[in-house]
């Protein structure tokens, strides 16, 4: 099977590394393939389209322009400048990693994949792309669009994700990469695997490697890479109320071990079986801050998904039952509390759903942010 990909290995090399340069994508970390560019793009696009990303880059290159920048600044920022790409231990590693880079490596991004592996958040994978892509280690990458070029080229039919497969793989990534040329063929293999041999109804006829494919040449393209069935999405229903007081809103900061750690919200949770919203609301309030409350303005629901999650937030307006003005909290589940302004929200880094919900008072009821009881 491998014999025949084999005997046309330089024209399959050769032909990708053509169609990279006349494809000329046009990626800002790829102007100058400075280290450090190229490790914020790879953390960055790790679950985040293209298109996301190169905004995100853009902005953060502005704020944070070398690994000294990201080191010297405080975690609130670095989550707030990271605040709608989710998976925000990536932010958090990524500026521990920073921290080291500036103190022990004097900013300068260490090439070999070992090293790299021993930073916060960046595992083989990354430390593959980074070592290879920025200073032209010759090593494989192999992404999830790699791995299905290769699984039909080699027309294998053991299921991808298999840590068996995924070795063989990996080894013949390692065989059929070009000595002295990782840079261009990675990248080549990861844009044409996104571009070209697509997961689903790849046009073959414009392949400039169909001659050397063994799926193309059996007919096993649409069979390849074989994958585990799709999981279902799992619902869950939460709720999460806006206090004011005093003219201030009441937000908390979860703690750094939770999902979202790190984070700003407005207290709430899951819903328990047979509690209405409203319920949880109150309930939540009770046992995460202390605060007696009571729902006075039913804002809207917002949808978010994350992994195989679907997350539907119902969110309400809610005052105090109690008289004290402005009263400490006793904080469950949170490390830190602020009662803010409403105009200072901007400044600080909330979850998606709780992201939605402001963008939604801003546009449809932002008196809201300055009276959420009124007319109640």
């Amino acid at each position: 099977m491998n014999d025949f990909v084999f005997e046309n290995k330089q024209q399959v090399q050769q032909r990708l590394l053509d169609w990279f340069i006349r494809t000329d994508r046009q990626l800002p970390w790829r102007k100058t393939y400075d280290p450090y560019h190229v490790w914020i793009s790879e953390i960055m696009l790790q679950q985040t389209q293209m298109e996301r990303g190169i905004d995100y880059f853009n902005r953060w290159l502005l704020r944070f322009p070398d690994v000294h920048a990201v080191a010297a600044a405080d975690e609130h920022e670095i989550l707030k400048n990271w605040e709608g790409l989710g998976y925000y231990a990536r932010a958090r590693n990524l500026h521990a990693a920073a921290k080291i880079i500036s103190w022990e490596y004097s900013g300068i991004i260490p090439c070999d994949p070992g090293e790299l592996q021993g930073l916060p958040g960046i595992g083989p994978y990354t430390a593959a792309a980074v070592s290879s892509i920025a200073c032209n280690t010759d090593i494989p990458v192999v992404d999830a669009n790699v791995l299905r070029v290769y699984a039909r080229i080699f027309d294998i039919d053991g299921q991808v994700k298999s840590g068996a497969t995924r070795k063989k793989i990996e080894q013949l990534a390692r065989e059929m990469l070009p000595k002295g040329r990782a840079r261009q063929f990675n990248q080549a293999l990861m844009d044409f695997g996104g571009l070209v041999c697509l997961p689903r109804n790849p046009d073959c006829s414009k392949c400039p490697i169909a001659f050397g494919c063994l799926a193309w040449q059996r007919g096993t393209v649409a069979d390849r890479p074989v994958t585990t069935s799709t999981k279902k999405t799992i619902l869950i229903e939460m709720a999460t109320g806006v206090l004011e007081s005093g003219g201030k809103l009441f937000i908390q900061q979860r703690k750094n071990e939770d999902i979202w750690g790190g984070l700003w919200e407005f207290p709430g949770g899951r819903l328990e079986e047979g509690e209405e919203p409203a319920e949880t609301v109150v309930r939540e309030y009770r046992e995460e801050t202390g605060f007696p409350v009571k729902v006075c303005n039913d804002i809207t629901s917002v949808i978010h998904f994350y992994t195989r999650y679907k997350v539907v937030l119902h969110c309400y307006a809610v005052t105090l039952a109690g008289s004290e003005i402005q009263p400490r909290p006793q904080l469950t589940a949170a490390q830190d509390y602020r009662w803010v302004e409403a105009e200072e929200l901007v400044g600080y880094a909330f979850p998606a759903g709780h992201r939605k919900l402001m963008e939604y008072i801003a546009d449809y009821c932002p008196e809201l942010l300055l009276e959420p009881c009124a007319g109640r």
